[in-house]
């Protein structure tokens, strides 16, 4: 097991999701990862000089090529990865569809955006990316919604 320096600062990972869903299905991405294929929702890291709404459209943009826009933060969600020794801080928001652009590329290692029903992705034979993409979605099942002005930038 890695086992940091006492010195070494500890720092999480910040990244967003779109949590989407039509008519009963919610939109997610199978992407290669270096644990090989998973699905996860449309997520990223956040990035320097954006709102965290700002990280969120852009990631599902890149992604999937939807256009979205948030409604609300379905919640704020921490996740270790003890191998690599990572930890991310998730921030959620529950997403509609704004739009899509057929022809535009999709990030590297992303493979293909699909819409799945929650029964559909609990029992797909590709491996989740993490714990939180089935959480979120049963999370939004649930109706948990916070104010897009939960989260403040100055």
């Amino acid at each position: 097991m890695f086992e940091p320096s006492p010195n070494t600062r500890w720092l999480p990972h910040v990244v967003v999701a779109a949590i989407v869903e039509r008519e009963g299905k919610f939109l997610l991405v199978e992407e290669q990862t270096a644990e090989g294929l998973r699905l996860n929702q449309p997520a990223g890291h956040w990035e320097r000089g954006e709102t965290l709404l700002d990280a969120v459209r852009r990631e599902a943009l890149e992604e999937t090529a939807h256009h979205v826009e948030p409604l609300a933060l379905l919640g704020c969600y921490s996740t270790h990865y003890p191998r690599r020794d990572i930890t991310y801080l998730r921030f959620a928001y529950v997403c509609s569809v704004r739009g899509f652009d057929a022809d535009r590329k999709l990030d590297d290692g992303i493979v293909r955006a699909v819409w799945l029903t929650p029964g559909e992705l609990a029992v797909s034979p590709i491996p989740h990316r993490s714990p939180l993409v089935m959480r979120c979605v049963q999370d939004y099942l649930g109706g948990r919604r916070f104010p897009l002005d939960f989260v403040a930038h100055q």
